[in-house]
């Protein structure tokens, strides 16, 4: 089978499974089997935010990076067995990914408490929950009852997961693939309201944007304002391609819709923010969640961030309940 036959089956894979996900996830599905569990999780999210202010948007980012590669089944957190084989986490688009350590101590304080029961997959749709509403987002019922994945694999990662310097129309593909709207689209987006971003993810859009060589070769989409302090921040040369810039500038540790305010303004970071303006579908969503308040935002992205954590789910006997999130059993 082809490279692109294979990814175009997996997609198709992922969205058939997509359907039957919701009926088989339950809010409060270890309310008997493990009955501290989120409580559990919860704790340890709200002592790491308190200790690292800014580790909510990498662990937020965590839970978007596994349900986009074989769906929401941790397979993310897989280690590599052999240098031969890597993993999703070895790919480019997850290299600088961080907060392993922390669900590795989350999950053996769940191991402590209830052997075997809680699986890694909810761990990380519990995390992006409760990482949202300590960066004071809101709060919203998970549906539980994931199981963990076997497979992990670096080239899906690197083929399926959405590019900060992605156009519209492979945005609106990517997560068509999968099962979600191009709202869902533009809701997810705003998860960018919290964290940061090393310059390297958008120093094309500053310089040689379009390849002609000079200085005002810049992406024309950015506002030149907003330009000015990108440079200003990210030299040319590369020399700062490991700084760390504020997605949402002034409010990257609170979770609110002034994302939405800066990208309708021609003020988002990657090119991806950008292109949400591209469409008048996305472009009215980005509007109306701009002009409105963050109780609107909040209760929309909710129900995203459940549609998301309904991707390609393994339930029943499907998967395992790893005993280590980092290894199959």
């Amino acid at each position: 089978m082809g490279r692109l036959s294979l990814f175009a089956s997996l997609a198709l894979s992922l969205l058939l499974a997509v359907g039957s996900a919701e009926a088989q996830l339950r809010v409060g599905f270890y309310s008997k089997s493990c009955p501290h569990a989120e409580s559990i999780i919860t704790e340890e999210i709200d002592r790491a935010i308190r200790v690292a202010p800014s580790i909510g948007g990498p662990l937020l980012r965590l839970f978007f990076h596994d349900c986009f590669v074989r769906g929401c089944d941790a397979s993310l957190l897989l280690n590599a067995t052999s240098s031969s084989n890597p993993t999703e986490k070895d790919a480019p688009p997850n290299q600088f990914l961080r907060g392993f350590a922390l669900i590795d101590r989350i999950k053996a304080r769940l191991e402590r408490a209830c052997p075997s029961t809680v699986s890694c997959a909810d761990i990380l749709a519990l995390i992006a929950r409760d990482v949202v509403h300590a960066d004071q987002g809101p709060f919203w019922q998970v549906p539980t009852g994931r199981r963990d994945g076997f497979v992990s694999i670096a080239s899906e990662a690197t083929q399926l997961l959405p590019a900060f310097s992605a156009n519209i129309s492979t945005l609106k593909s990517q997560f068509n693939d999968v099962g979600l709207s191009a709202k869902d689209l533009v809701l997810l987006s705003g998860g960018h309201t919290i964290g940061n971003a090393h310059c390297f993810t958008f120093t094309t859009r500053l310089y040689n944007f379009s390849g002609r060589g000079d200085n005002s070769d810049t992406d024309p989409s950015l506002e030149r304002n907003y330009l000015a302090k990108l440079r200003a921040k990210c030299a040319q040369d590369g020399s700062d391609a490991l700084k760390l810039v504020e997605m949402d500038p002034g409010s990257f540790t609170t979770f609110d819709n002034s994302y939405f305010k800066l990208v309708a303004k021609r003020r988002g970071l990657f090119q991806s923010d950008a292109a949400l303006l591209d469409d008048a579908d996305t472009r009215s969503h980005v509007i109306h969640l701009a002009e409105s308040d963050n109780s609107v935002f909040f209760k929309e992205f909710a129900g995203a961030m459940v549609n998301m954590g309904n991707i390609a789910v393994l339930t029943g006997s499907q998967g395992e309940i790893r005993k280590n999130c980092a290894r199959v059993n």
